[in-house]
């Protein structure tokens, strides 16, 4: 049962409020009634808004603990799993309370095909279930799950919703098919539109293709975010086409999980963050990121070049290969990891494809935003999937020290929830949705791992979504207690909403 159950009022008591805005934390209290913040200040048990009563209210003691907005997972692929296990323990256990879904150009709306080859499988093979994204959101609202969830559209979709072959650039008839759904679903409450070119089934999509569709999204407030068509060797050319797209057509623009892939390109952060820099000096833009040196996706044979280390995490095949190394089970079958990749596939993998380094300066960057990019219909998920947003506290703020704790809050909450449109999150204030995550800064931290992914993070006491007290993780006598989620108070974020 929720602590506010009873009255519907809980007194977070003596935290140090960090509110999502980048400013300095401040000692002091925060009062939630129903789903918002009703009172923010210091000794509020004192003096608590008229007609309030401190019988009537749940205090908890946030001594040496931080009070901070729910966490907004920018970068997601929870489309379905929202639906499948709306307890969404990996999510909410991380103190995150809003997953932004549909990245990377797949979404599950707008497409209905029960029989025919879904877009990749990074949503699971059977999911693609919701004609409109009206239906997707009456698939959220009943079932319910343990957080907010906000939309993307996915171009690769699309072009499988209306398009016959997908080798080719679309038609004008099958690019109006695919404007007329995408605009239905801005109306039905998406907040923008993605798009991953470096993926086969888009990659013959010219950029006015994209361009087009992102005049849609223009029309109706949003964001286009985007998998880069490549974040190798092209990586330069291939941001110019994303920066260009956006700014013809008048959308800000969102680069996904921001990477300078492979060894020869390690190092090009230098090159890459200036030119982000130079692009915000036209357009708005921003970035993604994941705190790992892995990549994970699907596998793919060009991404396997005998240098980097290739975990994998699933195989239809072979699936007793799972959690294996590439390098291992291809000198076992007596072949080269390529024919060994092709032997595996469909699979995915964990690509150890980055530099420390890269990953330390993209963080650091301003315009960077933190998301997971988990995988979790994976069996052997990459271990951003349970621990993406504690690494970055526990990692780049207490142990490298690359940003401050207020910076950290910032790029995972109002950061956020300004470039995707998420209005009333990502900020703790008098009015805001009461979306809340007490957390101890001495402690949290990730604990999953590579070899053992599937492992909650220590150190996140409390997460409230719209004011429900959804997990809670007590610890008592130096010992880990056993989490709970507690409740679902999920939504399906509207435009109205952002």
């Amino acid at each position: 049962m929720a602590e506010s159950a009873a009255t519907g009022l809980t007194l977070l008591q003596d935290g140090l409020v960090v509110d999502g805005t980048g400013g300095p934390g401040w000692p002091g209290d925060m009062l939630l009634q129903g789903d918002r913040i009703v009172a923010m200040g210091e000794g509020l048990r004192h003096r608590l808004p008229a007609g309030i009563y401190v019988a009537e209210v749940d205090v908890i003691d946030c001594r040496g603990k931080v009070i901070a907005p729910g966490f907004i997972d920018v970068h997601t692929h929870d489309d379905a799993i929202v639906l499948r296990d709306p307890a969404c323990l990996p999510k909410v256990s991380q103190g995150i309370t809003t997953v932004v879904t549909g990245n990377c150009g797949i979404s599950l709306a707008p497409y209905r095909t029960p029989q025919a080859k879904p877009p990749l499988t990074l949503l699971g093979a059977d999911s693609f279930l919701h004609a409109t994204m009206d239906d997707y959101r009456a698939a959220v609202d009943a079932a319910q799950p343990a957080l907010n969830v906000a939309a993307l559209v996915g171009h690769t979709t699309l072009r499988f919703a209306a398009m016959q072959s997908l080798d080719k650039a679309a038609t004008p008839n099958e690019l109006a098919h695919m404007g007329a759904l995408l605009d239905a679903c801005m109306q039905a409450g998406a907040h923008g539109l993605s798009s991953g070119l470096f993926y086969e089934e888009a990659f013959a999509a010219p950029a006015e293709e994209v361009t087009a569709l992102a005049r849609v999204v223009a029309r109706h407030g949003g964001v286009y975010a985007t998998h880069l068509r490549s974040e190798m060797q092209a990586i330069v050319e291939a941001m110019h086409e994303a920066g260009d797209t956006a700014f013809e057509a008048g959308v800000p623009l969102v680069i996904s999980h921001h990477k300078c892939a492979g060894p020869a390109n390690w190092g090009r952060t230098l090159e890459t963050l200036p030119l982000i820099d130079a692009l915000a000096g036209r357009q708005d833009i921003a970035l993604d990121v994941y705190p790992y040196v892995a990549g994970s996706t699907v596998l793919r044979e060009d991404l396997v070049d005998g240098v980097i280390d290739v975990l994998l995490t699933w195989s239809d095949t072979h699936p007793e290969v799972t959690g294996r190394l590439l390098a291992d089970v291809a000198k076992e079958w007596g072949v080269d990891q390529k024919e060994a990749c092709r032997r595996l596939q469909p699979g995915g993998a964990c690509y150890f494809q980055m530099q420390e380094a890269d990953v330390e300066r993209v963080i650091a960057h301003p315009r960077t935003m933190i998301g997971s990019d988990g995988l979790p219909h994976d069996r052997h998920p990459h271990p951003r999937l349970w621990g993406a947003f504690p690494r970055v506290f526990a990692r780049y703020w207490r142990e490298r020290k690359l940003i401050t704790l207020e910076q950290a809050v910032h790029k995972m909450t109002g950061m956020t929830a300004r470039n995707m449109r998420i209005a009333d999150r990502g900020q703790l204030r008098v009015g805001a949705m009461a979306d809340v995550v007490v957390f101890d800064p001495a402690t949290i931290a990730d604990t999953a791992t590579y070899d053992k992914p599937k492992s909650i993070s220590v150190g996140i006491e409390r997460v409230f979504v719209n004011g429900v007290l959804a997990f809670r993780n007590d610890t008592a006598a130096g010992e880990r207690g056993a989490p709970e989620v507690l409740a679902r108070a999920g939504r399906m974020l509207t435009r109205a909403a952002r």
